[in-house]
């Protein structure tokens, strides 16, 4: 399971490796939170270099590498560490957050326990985090039930024989480009998006539509008996058009587009305008 922290506003991509039940961090946005280098990469190579030859100790061979989401948005080889490696790298790094950032790892650390044992902390915290962001409370209450119909049709698309990640990908992306017009990738590119979640960049109208979609595909799904790819993503084409037609009634009677190039990023940031 891999997804973002933020510390002290910086984003730390992370990952759970539910086999071993320990977090996995990325060792380049570390280095970027504690040192602030404008090229967090090279600081890292420079400082394998300097540690094998102060202390003859190969960082490369305690540390792993996982595929985490690029700001490119794609899935790339990224070094990580455990909590325990995390730590003996940040001894090497000569900073004032290094102690804020351990405290913050035991409280990142402690919470992944109680989310396991209490499922429903971990809704509580996504709620805190969207509200340290500035959304509105009706925002993250359309986000939430959102994300709980999104749940429900992945659960089903598991249990009828979806299963690799590049499947739900095909077919999220049929039902989004069915509704929207546009497919996940040129929604992103329009909002001026890179790796960040598309989902946490929508209007209130954009996630109620995207409900509607994703509720009407499993639907439609449970009643075909939908199996496999194939049939799940017809399924997903109906799903969507449903969204499709209210779309296009909501707009024709308010004159006002539902899907937008609006995101929730910092002011002055770019985006490209809806044609």
């Amino acid at each position: 399971m891999s997804n973002i922290k933020l510390f002290e506003s910086k984003k730390v991509r992370t990952h759970w490796d539910e086999k071993e039940e320990q977090w996995y961090f990325s060792i380049i946005d570390v280095v970027d939170v504690l040192t602030n280098s404008s090229n967090p990469r090279d600081y890292w190579f420079k400082m394998k270099v300097r540690v094998k030859t102060e202390d003859g100790l190969e960082l490369s061979t305690i540390c792993r590498q996982l595929k985490l989401k690029a700001t490119d948005g794609k899935m790339r080889e990224t070094d990580v560490a455990d909590t325990k490696t995390l730590l003996r790298i940040i001894q090497s790094i000569p900073s004032p957050k290094a102690e804020p950032f351990k405290q913050w790892l035991a409280k990142v650390g402690y919470e992944r326990m109680q989310e396991i044992n209490d499922p429903g902390q971990s809704i509580d915290r996504a709620r805190e985090n969207w509200q340290n962001l500035g959304r509105s409370e009706k925002w993250i209450q359309q986000r939430m039930t959102g994300q709980e119909t999104r749940n429900k049709l992945t659960d089903y698309w598991k249990e009828s024989g979806v299963e690799k990640a590049d499947e739900f990908a095909l077919l999220t992306n049929i039902i989004h480009q069915e509704w929207t017009g546009l497919t996940v990738k040129k929604h992103k590119e329009i909002k001026g998006l890179k790796s960040q979640n598309l989902r946490d960049h929508m209007s209130e109208a954009e996630l109620i539509f995207t409900a509607l979609a994703e509720l009407s595909t499993r639907q439609i799904a449970e009643t075909d008996e939908a199996k496999g790819i194939q049939e799940n993503a017809k399924a997903s084409k109906k799903g969507g058009k449903i969204a499709k037609d209210a779309r296009l009634q909501l707009e024709q009677q308010t004159g006002k587009k539902v899907v937008t190039g609006e995101n929730f990023l910092p002011p002055g940031t770019i985006k490209k305008e809806l044609k």
